[in-house]
């Protein structure tokens, strides 16, 4: 079920991170509810890794494959027993973006995306970000909502113009 990337067609957004709500609260909602939000650990990385190329694409397993790289590691992990309900990462793209971010459709509306969605720009702040940036954010209305995400105006395609997006190598048979 994997697709190829595409670059977003909607605008970054900005986070104040001094603003971000404490996640504290959904996070032991959530484990009440049978399921642990925590930052990833390195031999988890080709389990989320591999989910998040199955769920969402290439191009946004390779950015998870990235957050791995960083001590600490920029990904949060959301499951339920031994299954992955959903992941956050930031400085995967470019330094202080937040992103890419994903939760299983039938999880949704459940508060796992808020909680991994905190926790994320919560970390950023700790590593002494003011601000965060939301790459080509998809559901703008949550992030506007959550933490008070505004868009960035003329941002789109930004950092995502021109990607490389596979297909057959130069010179390589017609």
């Amino acid at each position: 079920m994997s697709r190829g990337y595409s670059p977003p067609a909607v605008h970054d957004m900005l986070v104040r991170l001094y603003d971000v709500p404490e996640p504290s609260a959904r996070i032991a909602a959530l484990h009440q509810a049978g399921v642990d939000v925590r930052r990833a650990l390195a031999p988890e990385k080709h389990v989320i890794v591999s989910w998040v190329r199955q769920q969402f694409s290439e191009g946004w397993a390779s950015e998870c494959e990235v957050s791995f790289a960083r001590l600490p590691i920029s990904c949060f992990r959301a499951q339920r027993g031994q299954d992955v309900l959903g992941f956050a990462c930031y400085d995967a793209t470019a330094k202080a973006f937040f992103g890419p971010t994903g939760v299983l459709e039938s999880e949704r509306k459940q508060g796992i995306g808020t909680a991994l969605l905190l926790m994320a720009l919560h970390a950023m702040a700790a590593e002494g970000y003011a601000y965060a940036i939301i790459g080509g954010a998809g559901p703008a209305e949550f992030y506007a909502k959550a933490v008070g995400a505004v868009t960035i105006a003329g941002s789109t395609p930004g950092i995502y113009a021109d990607l490389l997006r596979g297909g057959r190598p130069q010179g390589q048979g017609r």
